[in-house]
């Protein structure tokens, strides 16, 4: 298994005004999730050391009156936390908008011809003010961690993630 970053093109159908992004891919062999399964499988339910960074980063930012992300699994309308904006077979966007940015995880799903796909993250970030650049350059190391570390979950589960057969 190998996760690989990707350039992402700005602007982004996702975010228009993303300032900021980073994309990141796993190639499965096997296995043909839809995003939406992609999604539950790489964010749903997070390792507790995930969990414990979201918490700490949810206390840290409420000091300034900003969103909290979720770290529940399993609310209505949302993954891992992430509201969902859109879905469709090939696609989940999740996100929300906030005084210092607005951020979108856009989660794509490519079959491959070979009876694998290729799954893709890439993180949107439109900054708004000084805060939001601190922001984003601040967690962007753990950022960087969490993604490829829940490609890897991804990777880990593959065998058993296939999209119903359609017929």
């Amino acid at each position: 298994m190998t996760v690989f970053g990707e350039s992402v093109t700005l602007p982004h159908a996702a975010l228009a005004g993303a300032d900021w992004a980073d994309g990141w891919t796993l190639v499965l062999p096997h296995g043909r999730p839809t995003a939406l399964q992609a999604a539950h499988r790489m964010l749903g339910n997070s390792p507790a050391w995930v969990r414990l960074l979201m918490t700490l980063r949810n206390r840290i930012v409420a000091l300034f009156g900003l969103k909290t992300a979720g770290v529940a699994a399993g609310a209505e309308g949302q993954i891992g936390g992430f509201p969902v904006v859109s879905e469709r077979d090939d696609q989940v966007v999740l996100g929300f908008n906030d005084r210092h940015l607005d951020f979108r995880i856009v989660i794509d799903v490519v079959l491959e011809s070979a009876g694998g796909s290729r799954v893709s993250v890439t993180t949107l970030v439109d900054r708004h003010n000084l805060f939001g650049r601190f922001y984003i350059a601040a967690v962007t190391p753990f950022h960087r961690l969490i993604v490829t570390s829940a490609l890897a979950r991804l990777a880990a589960g593959a065998p058993s993630l296939s999209a119903p057969a359609s017929g």
